[in-house]
């Protein structure tokens, strides 16, 4: 099989050459892409990403549509007029709507990695589904996982789920080059199997999380291949399964 690398950050994407060579999986565990794949998972019709809440408000003026949601946050505190994207609050709140989703560090990322040949959003909650696609349609391209991160800062929830994804690619293959991030990040999934949700609250946006009273939200995220959702990135730059 073909090659697997880890960046730490999303910032450093800037460095990477993105091109149709790549497959890249976003990861923001906490919480954009676990928003993202629970929002579809109950309903959504699709979920535009965008990289600040002006990008949200001129999309939905373009829109014009009484089915859209706007939801996101601004360096952990919400935005007036949003819907905070804690997953397991909103997913009765979904069905039949377009989401237009602004987060600090996930969508950003996502955006960031546009001119892959293919964007998928990774969480916990749906790793092996997203692996299980990857492998239906590979052909021999380089798998970038992207830890969103946050403001240039390494998340640790993040890199663990990369290497439970990694986990997820090595039961369907075997034969993968790791580069040393990935084996770093495949080690501490395969030394920490069943710690999941107690390195997601140690961590500190986990921390700042359970502070406000929603580590309720941090149980269900944490919970492992919870759904088949597949999203991907669309020409229209709106992740659909």
């Amino acid at each position: 099989m073909g090659k697997i690398h880890v960046l730490l950050k999303k910032e450093e994407l800037e460095q990477e050459k993105i091109n149709n060579e790549k497959i890249v999986v976003v990861f923001d565990i906490l919480l954009a892409t676990s928003t993202i794949t629970t929002l579809l998972a109950h309903g959504a019709n699709e979920v535009i990403p965008v990289l600040n809440f002006e990008e949200a408000i001129s999309e939905e003026k373009q829109r014009n549509d009484e089915n859209v949601l706007k939801v996101g946050e601004y360096r952990g505190k919400p935005i007036d007029g949003f819907l905070y994207p804690y997953p397991r609050s909103l997913k009765e709140q979904v069905n039949g709507k377009t989401i237009i989703l602004s987060t600090t560090n996930g969508t950003v990322a996502i955006k960031k990695a546009v001119g892959a040949k293919k964007i998928y959003a990774g969480s916990l909650l749906n790793a092996k589904a997203v692996a299980e696609k990857i492998i239906d349609t590979y052909a021999g391209e380089t798998i970038l996982l992207v830890c969103a991160g946050s403001f240039g800062r390494f998340n640790i929830e993040d890199f663990y789920g990369a290497g439970f994804f990694i986990e997820c690619l090595q039961q369907l293959h075997k034969n993968w080059e790791l580069t040393d991030a990935a084996l770093t990040a495949h080690l501490i999934f395969k030394n920490n199997i069943n710690q999941g949700n107690v390195i997601l609250k140690k961590s500190r946006v986990g921390q700042k999380i359970i502070d406000l009273g929603f580590e309720h939200e941090i149980d269900f995220i944490a919970q492992k291949n919870r759904y088949d959702v597949v999203p991907v990135l669309t020409e229209k730059v709106s992740l659909v399964t």
